[in-house]
């Protein structure tokens, strides 16, 4: 199977995500996929949707911007960065590992970033103990 296709409108996709394209998921992800984040762990289109769309409503102007992308058979890397507002610019770093079947359409998929250094490390009170943790656990 030749996966680029599908990964570059999949890129696309998520490069020009907004809150009315969400409704657009069902053409890239299979109506059974599951989704995990360090938050979520769903299955179906309208869950993964809603996690979607609740992050259109909890930050402003968030944008993915692909770097890297790495294919293997019926699998997919992309190495992203999540831009956002909150009191200031933001930027949350990952990766999503990907599984397509054979239509091309997204059946699983698994997101990995470190939530303690891009989220909690930012907020005032939890960010300065979270700062404290890792000077007395670092070598």
């Amino acid at each position: 199977m030749n996966l680029a296709p599908a990964v570059d409108a999949l890129v696309v996709f998520f490069e020009g995500l907004t809150p009315e394209s969400v409704a657009r998921f069902p053409a890239y992800y299979a109506a059974d996929a599951c989704f995990k984040d360090p938050f979520n762990e769903v299955r179906g289109l309208s869950s993964i949707q809603r996690i979607f769309t609740h992050l259109f409503e909890q930050v402003a102007a968030p944008r993915f911007v692909v770097g890297e992308r790495l294919l293997a058979g019926h699998t997919a890397v992309l190495i992203w960065e999540l831009h956002y507002r909150s009191s200031s610019p933001q930027v949350i770093r990952g990766v999503s590992h990907l599984r397509f079947g054979d239509d091309g359409k997204v059946v699983w998929h698994r997101d990995y970033w470190d939530a303690a250094e891009e989220l909690y490390a930012k907020l005032p009170l939890l960010g300065c103990l979270m700062r404290w943790l890792q000077k007395r656990v670092a070598a």
